[in-house]
């Protein structure tokens, strides 16, 4: 099989299995115990903390570990919002094209109180550090975008939010779940405020991730019921995972420059290839792009049906964020970049990773197009199109 949709998750390194495996076998005591076993947990969890803190260029006081990046977009977008309506401010900035943990938890905010302004993204790629400068008011209490978008693989320009967020005094917390490991991230030139990440985005373990705070914003804690990190995340850490995402993450750090010259050249093989396809169109910023993400719409096709196809012939691929999959409904993002909703529904999402070869680039290259051309044959919006029944779209 030719795995492709590394932006949903990624294959657990075997240097992080094995970094594991101790505190699965053999060192397995609660770090809240204060018996040997339980201190050499504990010690991991000091040393995992350091580890985080060194590469984001923070206190490790600053880092308090999650069950994901969903968990930490809400702690930090609650956090955010309360400590805001504490001083009589309600306004919150997003965009339109981020992942669901953040517009569900901002729907929430809503029901509540806040006003939410979505920015919309221009020329169908991006948003601009303009449009967040133009959207502060003085009853602004939060910034929250994401890092790099999750399906088209936008690039935001977060060190320029960040300034200017840190300019007009308003917190900013950016998302940073599919950056994190694959673009350097210095939250101190950043201007990050406040900043979420998971393990499996970068071949850590599932069901762990971070949430960076800077000191002096004061947590919500949204899991009640312990005293574990620093009384703000209830529950007994979970230390393999712990112990593998500070491993996974510091193996991509020192790897960030060679795998991404070398996912990139992959990438940009992939798109000149699909480019070729009639009426189809590359999703997301073509500059300000991540590495390993390559998004099309297709017209006259189902993407549904180009994924099962795609399957039997060998290649894992998605049509957008796998949290969304067994939706009926198109892209809310590829929805929010303007594409019709009869082009966002014949979408197709590659994600490579540095374990992606030229040959299997080839294979997919031959593919691919082969498949459209199936699903075309079989379509009668496609052949409305080409009798010219029906306008094209793109």
């Amino acid at each position: 099989m030719i795995y492709v949709d590394n932006a949903a998750t990624t294959r657990l390194s075997e240097p992080v299995l094995q970094a594991m495996m101790p505190y699965l076998t053999e060192c397995y005591g609660n770090p809240s115990s204060l018996h040997s076993m339980g201190q050499t947990a504990a010690m991991a969890l000091v040393r995992a903390r350091e580890t985080i803190a060194e590469i984001l260029n923070c206190s490790p006081k600053e880092i308090y570990f999650t069950s994901g990046g969903s968990e930490a977009d809400n702690q930090a977008i609650i956090s955010a919002a309360k400590y805001g309506e504490s001083k009589g401010k309600k306004h919150i900035i997003s965009t339109a094209f981020e992942h669901h943990a953040v517009l569900h938890t901002l729907e929430k905010l809503e029901k509540e109180g806040f006003e939410v302004e979505l920015l919309s993204v221009k020329d169908g790629a991006n948003i601009t550090a303009k449009q967040v400068e133009n959207a502060i008011r003085e009853d602004t209490c939060l910034v929250t975008t994401m890092f790099a978008n999750n399906e088209i693989g936008s690039i935001l320009p977060i060190g320029e939010i960040g300034g200017i967020c840190r300019e007009k005094g308003v917190i900013f917390h950016t998302d940073a779940v599919q950056a994190a490991g694959h673009i350097n991230i210095d939250v101190q030139s950043q201007n990050i405020d406040m900043l979420s990440l998971s393990a499996h985005k970068f071949h850590g373990p599932k069901g762990i991730g971070v949430l960076y705070a800077k000191k002096g914003i004061p947590l919500t804690t949204v899991i009640s019921g312990g005293a574990q990190e620093r009384g703000k995340r209830a529950g007994t850490e979970n230390i393999p995972a712990i112990v593998g995402m500070a491993k996974a993450l510091e193996i991509a750090n020192a790897s960030i420059e060679e795998n991404t010259e070398k996912v990139t050249k992959l990438r940009d093989r992939l798109i000149s290839g699909l480019s070729g396809i009639e009426k189809s169109i590359l999703n997301g910023d073509p500059v300000n792009r991540l590495p390993s993400n390559v998004n099309f719409c297709f017209e006259g096709i189902e993407g549904e049906s180009l994924l099962l196809l795609l399957d039997q012939k060998g290649i894992c691929a998605s049509s957008g964020s796998a949290c969304t999959s067994g939706s009926l409904d198109p892209s809310h993002v590829l929805l929010a970049i303007g594409r019709p909703h009869e082009v966002a529904h014949g979408s197709l999402r590659l994600s490579l990773s540095e374990e992606n070869t030229d040959q299997e680039i080839d294979y997919i290259l031959n593919e691919v197009p082969k498949v459209v051309e199936y699903l075309r044959n079989m379509s009668p919006v496609w052949k409305d199109i080409v009798s010219g029944k029906k306008k094209s779209v793109l």
